[in-house]
Protein backbone atom coordinates (compact mmCIF):
# COMPACT_ATOMS: atom_id res chain seq x y z
CA UNK A 1 0.00 0.00 0.00
CA UNK A 2 1.46 3.54 -0.81
CA UNK A 3 1.19 3.72 2.85
CA UNK A 4 0.43 7.34 3.99
CA UNK A 5 2.96 7.59 6.80
CA UNK A 6 3.24 11.36 6.87
CA UNK A 7 3.32 11.37 10.67
CA UNK A 8 6.40 9.16 10.74
CA UNK A 9 9.60 10.88 11.77
CA UNK A 10 13.13 9.72 11.20
CA UNK A 11 13.82 7.23 13.98
CA UNK A 12 16.95 5.22 13.47
CA UNK A 13 17.24 2.33 15.86
CA UNK A 14 20.08 0.80 13.91
CA UNK A 15 22.72 2.06 11.54
CA UNK A 16 22.13 1.53 7.84
CA UNK A 17 23.84 -1.47 6.38
CA UNK A 18 23.67 -5.21 5.91
CA UNK A 19 23.73 -7.75 8.72
CA UNK A 20 26.75 -8.12 10.89
CA UNK A 21 28.39 -11.34 12.09
CA UNK A 22 29.09 -10.86 15.78
CA UNK A 23 31.31 -12.73 18.14
CA UNK A 24 30.36 -16.26 19.13
CA UNK A 25 28.59 -16.92 15.85
CA UNK A 26 25.69 -14.56 16.56
CA UNK A 27 23.98 -12.80 13.66
CA UNK A 28 22.42 -9.34 13.66
CA UNK A 29 19.73 -8.72 11.03
CA UNK A 30 18.48 -5.25 10.11
CA UNK A 31 14.78 -4.88 9.43
CA UNK A 32 13.43 -1.92 7.45
CA UNK A 33 10.17 -0.22 8.52
CA UNK A 34 8.62 3.17 7.70
CA UNK A 35 5.66 3.53 10.05
CA UNK A 36 6.66 4.54 13.58
CA UNK A 37 3.16 3.73 14.85
CA UNK A 38 3.86 0.07 14.09
CA UNK A 39 7.37 -0.03 15.50
CA UNK A 40 6.31 -1.05 19.00
CA UNK A 41 4.32 -4.05 17.76
CA UNK A 42 7.16 -5.26 15.58
CA UNK A 43 9.64 -4.81 18.41
CA UNK A 44 7.47 -7.22 20.40
CA UNK A 45 7.69 -9.61 17.45
CA UNK A 46 11.46 -9.20 17.43
CA UNK A 47 11.64 -9.89 21.16
CA UNK A 48 9.61 -13.10 20.76
CA UNK A 49 11.71 -14.18 17.78
CA UNK A 50 15.00 -13.52 19.55
CA UNK A 51 13.85 -15.54 22.55
CA UNK A 52 13.15 -18.50 20.28
CA UNK A 53 16.34 -17.92 18.24
CA UNK A 54 19.02 -16.78 20.72
CA UNK A 55 21.71 -16.65 18.04
CA UNK A 56 19.87 -13.97 16.00
CA UNK A 57 19.38 -10.30 16.93
CA UNK A 58 16.85 -8.10 15.12
CA UNK A 59 17.53 -4.37 14.83
CA UNK A 60 14.73 -2.24 13.42
CA UNK A 61 15.80 0.42 10.95
CA UNK A 62 13.02 3.03 10.93
CA UNK A 63 12.52 6.07 8.73
CA UNK A 64 9.67 8.17 7.34
CA UNK A 65 7.93 7.17 4.09
CA UNK A 66 9.75 9.41 1.60
CA UNK A 67 13.11 8.94 3.26
CA UNK A 68 12.56 5.19 3.43
CA UNK A 69 12.39 4.77 -0.33
CA UNK A 70 15.18 7.25 -0.99
CA UNK A 71 17.40 5.37 1.44
CA UNK A 72 16.43 1.96 0.08
CA UNK A 73 17.25 2.83 -3.51
CA UNK A 74 20.67 4.10 -2.47
CA UNK A 75 21.27 1.14 -0.15
CA UNK A 76 20.40 -1.35 -2.86
CA UNK A 77 22.95 0.19 -5.20
CA UNK A 78 25.65 0.32 -2.53
CA UNK A 79 24.97 -3.20 -1.27
CA UNK A 80 23.92 -1.99 2.18
CA UNK A 81 20.16 -2.57 2.19
CA UNK A 82 18.45 -4.03 5.26
CA UNK A 83 18.46 -7.82 5.36
CA UNK A 84 14.66 -7.90 5.58
CA UNK A 85 12.56 -5.14 4.08
CA UNK A 86 8.96 -4.01 4.44
CA UNK A 87 7.79 -3.81 0.83
CA UNK A 88 4.85 -2.17 -0.91
CA UNK A 89 3.29 -4.18 -3.75
CA UNK A 90 3.50 -1.50 -6.44
CA UNK A 91 7.18 -0.89 -5.65
CA UNK A 92 8.63 -4.37 -5.58
CA UNK A 93 8.71 -5.17 -9.34
CA UNK A 94 11.48 -2.61 -9.91
CA UNK A 95 13.65 -4.31 -7.29
CA UNK A 96 12.90 -7.72 -8.79
CA UNK A 97 13.93 -6.42 -12.21
CA UNK A 98 17.27 -5.36 -10.74
CA UNK A 99 17.82 -8.73 -9.06
CA UNK A 100 17.72 -7.19 -5.59
CA UNK A 101 15.10 -9.40 -3.91
CA UNK A 102 15.48 -13.06 -2.98
CA UNK A 103 13.17 -15.71 -4.40
CA UNK A 104 11.78 -17.38 -1.27
CA UNK A 105 9.56 -19.89 -3.05
CA UNK A 106 12.00 -22.80 -2.41
CA UNK A 107 11.95 -22.06 1.33
CA UNK A 108 8.17 -21.61 1.36
CA UNK A 109 7.76 -25.04 -0.19
CA UNK A 110 10.44 -26.71 1.92
CA UNK A 111 8.95 -25.38 5.16
CA UNK A 112 5.38 -25.97 3.95
CA UNK A 113 4.17 -22.46 4.74
CA UNK A 114 0.37 -22.41 4.66
CA UNK A 115 -0.47 -19.72 2.12
CA UNK A 116 -4.20 -20.28 2.59
CA UNK A 117 -4.04 -18.63 6.03
CA UNK A 118 -3.71 -15.20 4.39
CA UNK A 119 -6.61 -13.07 3.23
CA UNK A 120 -7.61 -14.02 -0.31
CA UNK A 121 -5.52 -12.39 -3.01
CA UNK A 122 -2.60 -11.29 -0.86
CA UNK A 123 -0.19 -14.19 -1.36
CA UNK A 124 -0.54 -14.07 -5.15
CA UNK A 125 0.57 -10.44 -5.29
CA UNK A 126 4.14 -11.44 -4.53
CA UNK A 127 4.62 -14.00 -7.29
CA UNK A 128 6.21 -13.18 -10.63
CA UNK A 129 7.27 -15.69 -13.25
CA UNK A 130 6.88 -18.55 -10.77
CA UNK A 131 9.10 -16.91 -8.16
CA UNK A 132 7.83 -15.65 -4.81
CA UNK A 133 9.35 -12.54 -3.28
CA UNK A 134 7.50 -11.99 -0.02
CA UNK A 135 5.09 -13.23 2.65
CA UNK A 136 2.05 -11.01 3.31
CA UNK A 137 2.10 -8.94 6.49
CA UNK A 138 -1.10 -6.83 6.39
CA UNK A 139 -3.88 -5.31 4.29
CA UNK A 140 -5.70 -2.00 4.18
CA UNK A 141 -8.78 -0.26 2.80
CA UNK A 142 -9.87 3.37 2.62
CA UNK A 143 -12.56 5.50 4.29
CA UNK A 144 -13.61 9.11 4.84
CA UNK A 145 -12.12 10.71 7.96
CA UNK A 146 -13.89 13.78 9.31
CA UNK A 147 -13.82 16.29 12.15
CA UNK A 148 -16.77 15.37 14.37
CA UNK A 149 -17.35 18.88 15.77
CA UNK A 150 -17.20 20.55 12.37
CA UNK A 151 -19.63 18.00 10.90
CA UNK A 152 -22.06 18.53 13.78
CA UNK A 153 -21.92 22.32 13.42
CA UNK A 154 -22.57 22.02 9.70
CA UNK A 155 -25.43 19.62 10.29
CA UNK A 156 -24.16 17.08 7.76
CA UNK A 157 -24.56 13.32 7.89
CA UNK A 158 -21.59 11.58 6.31
CA UNK A 159 -22.61 7.99 6.88
CA UNK A 160 -24.21 7.21 3.50
CA UNK A 161 -22.77 9.58 0.92
CA UNK A 162 -23.24 9.33 -2.83
CA UNK A 163 -21.01 10.71 -5.56
CA UNK A 164 -21.03 11.27 -9.30
CA UNK A 165 -18.72 13.35 -11.53
CA UNK A 166 -21.48 15.65 -12.77
CA UNK A 167 -22.72 17.41 -9.64
CA UNK A 168 -20.74 15.52 -6.98
CA UNK A 169 -23.82 14.03 -5.35
CA UNK A 170 -24.35 14.31 -1.60
CA UNK A 171 -20.58 14.13 -1.15
CA UNK A 172 -20.08 17.50 -2.83
CA UNK A 173 -23.06 18.96 -0.99
CA UNK A 174 -21.47 17.93 2.30
CA UNK A 175 -18.11 19.36 1.24
CA UNK A 176 -19.72 22.67 0.29
CA UNK A 177 -21.55 22.83 3.61
CA UNK A 178 -18.35 22.09 5.55
CA UNK A 179 -16.43 24.85 3.75
CA UNK A 180 -16.40 28.16 5.65
CA UNK A 181 -15.01 31.53 4.59
CA UNK A 182 -13.39 34.09 6.88
CA UNK A 183 -16.77 35.78 7.49
CA UNK A 184 -18.36 32.51 8.63
CA UNK A 185 -20.38 31.92 5.45
CA UNK A 186 -20.56 28.34 4.25
CA UNK A 187 -19.87 27.16 0.72
CA UNK A 188 -23.55 26.58 0.03
CA UNK A 189 -24.66 29.98 1.35
CA UNK A 190 -25.12 33.29 -0.50
CA UNK A 191 -22.11 35.58 -0.37
CA UNK A 192 -19.58 32.80 0.21
CA UNK A 193 -16.12 34.20 -0.65
CA UNK A 194 -13.98 31.48 -2.21
CA UNK A 195 -10.94 33.80 -2.13
CA UNK A 196 -11.00 33.97 1.68
CA UNK A 197 -11.59 30.44 2.94
CA UNK A 198 -10.93 29.72 6.59
CA UNK A 199 -11.84 26.02 6.52
CA UNK A 200 -11.96 23.92 3.37
CA UNK A 201 -14.56 21.20 3.27
CA UNK A 202 -12.14 18.62 1.87
CA UNK A 203 -8.39 18.19 1.81
CA UNK A 204 -7.73 15.81 -1.11
CA UNK A 205 -4.45 13.95 -1.61
CA UNK A 206 -3.36 15.19 -5.04
CA UNK A 207 0.29 14.16 -4.88
CA UNK A 208 -0.72 10.54 -5.21
CA UNK A 209 1.30 9.35 -8.18
CA UNK A 210 -0.35 6.89 -10.55
CA UNK A 211 -2.51 5.13 -7.96
CA UNK A 212 -4.80 7.71 -6.34
CA UNK A 213 -5.17 5.37 -3.38
CA UNK A 214 -6.10 8.22 -1.06
CA UNK A 215 -8.92 9.66 -3.14
CA UNK A 216 -9.12 10.05 -6.89
CA UNK A 217 -8.45 6.38 -7.59
CA UNK A 218 -11.28 5.21 -5.34
CA UNK A 219 -13.79 7.59 -6.91
CA UNK A 220 -12.60 6.91 -10.45
CA UNK A 221 -13.09 3.16 -10.04
CA UNK A 222 -16.53 3.82 -8.54
CA UNK A 223 -17.20 5.72 -11.79
CA UNK A 224 -16.26 2.74 -13.96
CA UNK A 225 -12.50 3.29 -14.42
CA UNK A 226 -10.13 0.30 -14.66
CA UNK A 227 -6.39 0.84 -14.21
CA UNK A 228 -4.86 -2.04 -16.16
CA UNK A 229 -5.75 -5.02 -18.36
CA UNK A 230 -4.40 -7.62 -15.92
CA UNK A 231 -3.43 -7.36 -12.28
CA UNK A 232 -0.83 -8.15 -11.22
CA UNK A 233 1.62 -7.76 -14.09
CA UNK A 234 -0.53 -6.54 -16.91
CA UNK A 235 0.93 -4.68 -19.86
CA UNK A 236 -1.66 -2.11 -20.89
CA UNK A 237 -2.97 0.81 -18.82
CA UNK A 238 -6.14 2.84 -19.35
CA UNK A 239 -5.33 6.29 -18.00
CA UNK A 240 -6.99 7.67 -21.14
CA UNK A 241 -10.38 6.46 -19.88
CA UNK A 242 -13.13 9.11 -20.01
CA UNK A 243 -14.27 7.81 -16.63
CA UNK A 244 -10.97 8.85 -15.09
CA UNK A 245 -10.96 12.21 -16.89
CA UNK A 246 -14.45 12.97 -15.53
CA UNK A 247 -13.29 12.20 -12.01
CA UNK A 248 -10.17 14.32 -12.26
CA UNK A 249 -12.13 17.25 -13.68
CA UNK A 250 -14.49 17.02 -10.70
CA UNK A 251 -11.57 17.38 -8.32
CA UNK A 252 -10.43 20.43 -10.27
CA UNK A 253 -13.91 21.98 -10.01
CA UNK A 254 -13.86 21.57 -6.23
CA UNK A 255 -10.77 23.75 -6.16
CA UNK A 256 -12.29 26.27 -8.57
CA UNK A 257 -15.31 26.60 -6.27
CA UNK A 258 -13.12 27.15 -3.22
CA UNK A 259 -14.12 23.90 -1.50
CA UNK A 260 -10.53 22.63 -1.60
CA UNK A 261 -7.27 24.54 -1.62
CA UNK A 262 -5.73 25.39 -5.04
CA UNK A 263 -3.02 22.92 -5.96
CA UNK A 264 -0.27 25.55 -5.92
CA UNK A 265 -1.34 26.53 -2.40
CA UNK A 266 -1.84 23.03 -1.05
CA UNK A 267 0.02 22.36 2.16
CA UNK A 268 3.04 20.12 1.84
CA UNK A 269 2.35 18.79 5.34
CA UNK A 270 -0.12 16.12 4.22
CA UNK A 271 -3.80 15.39 4.78
CA UNK A 272 -3.48 14.44 8.43
CA UNK A 273 -1.59 17.60 9.40
CA UNK A 274 -4.12 19.85 7.65
CA UNK A 275 -7.01 18.07 9.36
CA UNK A 276 -5.26 18.28 12.72
CA UNK A 277 -4.89 22.03 12.25
CA UNK A 278 -8.64 22.42 11.74
CA UNK A 279 -8.12 24.01 8.32
CA UNK A 280 -10.12 21.27 6.60
CA UNK A 281 -13.10 19.19 7.68
CA UNK A 282 -12.66 15.85 5.94
CA UNK A 283 -10.32 13.74 3.88
CA UNK A 284 -9.82 10.17 2.70
CA UNK A 285 -7.39 7.97 4.56
CA UNK A 286 -6.28 4.37 5.02
CA UNK A 287 -6.89 1.89 7.81
CA UNK A 288 -3.27 2.15 8.94
CA UNK A 289 -4.20 5.59 10.32
CA UNK A 290 -7.02 4.36 12.58
CA UNK A 291 -5.24 4.74 15.92
CA UNK A 292 -3.77 8.11 14.98
CA UNK A 293 -7.14 9.64 14.12
CA UNK A 294 -9.17 8.03 16.90
CA UNK A 295 -6.77 8.96 19.69
CA UNK A 296 -8.91 11.67 21.32
CA UNK A 297 -12.39 11.71 19.78
CA UNK A 298 -11.73 14.64 17.43
CA UNK A 299 -12.23 12.52 14.33
CA UNK A 300 -14.44 9.66 13.16
CA UNK A 301 -14.70 7.54 10.03
CA UNK A 302 -17.45 7.18 7.43
CA UNK A 303 -17.67 4.89 4.38
CA UNK A 304 -16.41 6.15 1.06
CA UNK A 305 -19.11 7.72 -1.14
CA UNK A 306 -21.08 5.36 -3.35
CA UNK A 307 -20.40 6.14 -6.99
CA UNK A 308 -22.26 5.21 -10.19
CA UNK A 309 -20.71 1.71 -10.06
CA UNK A 310 -21.00 1.31 -6.30
CA UNK A 311 -18.74 2.00 -3.34
CA UNK A 312 -15.13 1.09 -4.18
CA UNK A 313 -12.01 1.11 -2.03
CA UNK A 314 -8.42 0.52 -3.01
CA UNK A 315 -7.14 -2.68 -1.41
CA UNK A 316 -3.46 -3.01 -0.77
CA UNK A 317 -1.12 -5.24 1.17
CA UNK A 318 2.46 -5.15 2.34
CA UNK A 319 4.91 -8.02 2.59
CA UNK A 320 8.27 -8.76 4.16
CA UNK A 321 10.98 -9.52 1.62
CA UNK A 322 14.62 -10.61 1.80
CA UNK A 323 17.40 -8.52 0.31
CA UNK A 324 19.21 -10.65 -2.26
CA UNK A 325 22.56 -9.32 -1.05
CA UNK A 326 22.17 -10.35 2.58
CA UNK A 327 25.04 -12.36 3.98
CA UNK A 328 22.62 -14.39 6.10
CA UNK A 329 19.87 -15.73 3.90
CA UNK A 330 18.92 -18.60 6.22
CA UNK A 331 18.49 -16.32 9.24
CA UNK A 332 16.66 -13.70 7.18
CA UNK A 333 14.24 -16.34 5.94
CA UNK A 334 13.60 -17.49 9.53
CA UNK A 335 12.66 -13.91 10.44
CA UNK A 336 10.42 -13.46 7.39
CA UNK A 337 8.71 -16.78 8.12
CA UNK A 338 8.06 -15.66 11.70
CA UNK A 339 6.77 -12.27 10.53
CA UNK A 340 4.37 -14.13 8.25
CA UNK A 341 3.13 -16.46 11.01
CA UNK A 342 0.51 -16.18 13.73
CA UNK A 343 3.40 -15.92 16.19
CA UNK A 344 3.99 -12.33 15.03
CA UNK A 345 0.72 -11.41 13.37
CA UNK A 346 -1.28 -12.21 16.51
CA UNK A 347 0.96 -9.73 18.36
CA UNK A 348 0.33 -7.13 15.66
CA UNK A 349 -3.38 -7.91 15.69
CA UNK A 350 -3.63 -7.47 19.45
CA UNK A 351 -1.82 -4.15 19.10
CA UNK A 352 -4.43 -3.11 16.48
CA UNK A 353 -2.01 -0.96 14.51
CA UNK A 354 -3.00 -2.59 11.19
CA UNK A 355 -5.12 -5.47 9.95
CA UNK A 356 -2.72 -8.44 9.67
CA UNK A 357 -2.69 -10.57 6.53
CA UNK A 358 -3.58 -13.76 8.40
CA UNK A 359 -7.36 -13.89 8.70
CA UNK A 360 -7.46 -15.04 12.31
CA UNK A 361 -4.95 -12.36 13.32
CA UNK A 362 -7.01 -9.67 11.57
CA UNK A 363 -10.02 -10.79 13.58
CA UNK A 364 -7.97 -10.20 16.74
CA UNK A 365 -7.28 -6.64 15.54
CA UNK A 366 -10.99 -6.04 14.99
CA UNK A 367 -11.77 -7.31 18.48
CA UNK A 368 -9.05 -5.08 19.94
CA UNK A 369 -10.57 -2.05 18.23
CA UNK A 370 -14.04 -2.99 19.45
CA UNK A 371 -12.79 -3.45 23.01
CA UNK A 372 -11.18 0.00 22.87
CA UNK A 373 -14.44 1.55 21.63
CA UNK A 374 -13.10 2.36 18.16
CA UNK A 375 -15.59 2.10 15.28
CA UNK A 376 -13.64 0.78 12.28
CA UNK A 377 -16.55 -0.66 10.32
CA UNK A 378 -16.02 1.87 7.51
CA UNK A 379 -12.86 -0.08 6.68
CA UNK A 380 -13.94 -3.63 7.46
CA UNK A 381 -17.38 -3.54 5.84
CA UNK A 382 -16.05 -2.53 2.44
CA UNK A 383 -13.30 -5.14 2.70
CA UNK A 384 -15.94 -7.84 3.05
CA UNK A 385 -18.44 -6.40 0.56
CA UNK A 386 -18.85 -8.17 -2.78
CA UNK A 387 -16.84 -6.20 -5.37
CA UNK A 388 -16.21 -3.54 -2.72
CA UNK A 389 -12.46 -3.38 -3.27
CA UNK A 390 -9.98 -3.30 -6.12
CA UNK A 391 -6.30 -4.16 -6.10
CA UNK A 392 -3.95 -1.31 -6.76
CA UNK A 393 -2.07 -2.03 -10.00
CA UNK A 394 1.15 -4.01 -9.76
CA UNK A 395 3.34 -4.01 -12.86
CA UNK A 396 6.80 -3.33 -14.16
CA UNK A 397 7.89 0.31 -14.60
CA UNK A 398 5.97 1.42 -11.52
CA UNK A 399 8.33 4.27 -10.67
CA UNK A 400 8.28 5.64 -14.23
CA UNK A 401 4.49 5.34 -14.45
CA UNK A 402 4.14 7.23 -11.20
CA UNK A 403 6.17 10.15 -12.52
CA UNK A 404 4.36 10.28 -15.88
CA UNK A 405 0.86 10.21 -14.40
CA UNK A 406 1.64 12.59 -11.55
CA UNK A 407 2.97 15.13 -14.04
CA UNK A 408 -0.23 14.83 -16.09
CA UNK A 409 -2.37 15.22 -12.98
CA UNK A 410 -0.47 18.35 -11.98
CA UNK A 411 -1.11 19.85 -15.42
CA UNK A 412 -4.82 19.46 -14.70
CA UNK A 413 -4.70 20.66 -11.08
CA UNK A 414 -2.80 23.77 -12.20
CA UNK A 415 -5.23 24.50 -15.05
CA UNK A 416 -2.62 24.02 -17.76
CA UNK A 417 -4.50 21.26 -19.61
CA UNK A 418 -7.88 19.60 -19.49
CA UNK A 419 -7.93 16.10 -18.02
CA UNK A 420 -8.68 14.23 -21.25
CA UNK A 421 -5.75 15.85 -23.08
CA UNK A 422 -3.25 15.42 -20.26
CA UNK A 423 -4.19 11.85 -19.36
CA UNK A 424 -4.42 10.62 -22.96
CA UNK A 425 -0.87 11.83 -23.59
CA UNK A 426 0.30 10.28 -20.33
CA UNK A 427 -1.32 6.96 -21.18
CA UNK A 428 0.50 6.86 -24.51
CA UNK A 429 3.81 7.34 -22.71
CA UNK A 430 2.94 4.74 -20.06
CA UNK A 431 1.99 2.05 -22.57
CA UNK A 432 5.05 2.79 -24.67
CA UNK A 433 7.06 1.44 -21.72
CA UNK A 434 5.43 -1.95 -22.39
CA UNK A 435 5.49 -1.65 -26.17
CA UNK A 436 1.70 -1.27 -26.22
CA UNK A 437 1.45 2.50 -26.73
Amino acid sequence: MRRAAALAVLLLTAACGTSAQEGGGNVTLTYGLWDDVQQGAYQKCADAFQKANPGITIKIQQSAWDQYWQNLTTQMVSGEAPDVITMQASYYPQFVKNGQLLDIEPMVKADKVDLSQYRAGLAELWVKDGKRYGLPKDWDTMAVVYNVEQAEKAGVDLKDLTWNPSDGGSFEKAIARLTVDSAGRRGDEPGFDKSKVAVHGYVPELRDGALGQNGWGDLAVSNGFTFIDKNPFGGKYFYDSPKLAETVEWFKRLSDKGYTAPYDKTSSLGTDAVLDSGKAALGITGSWMINTYLADGTFAFAPLPEGPQGRKSAFNGLADVVYAGTEHKEEAWKWVKFLGSTGCQDIVGDSAVVFPAITSSAERAMKAHEKAGRDVTAFTSIADAKDGTFLLPVSDHGDEIGQIVQTAMEEVWLGQKDAATALTAANTHVNALFGTG
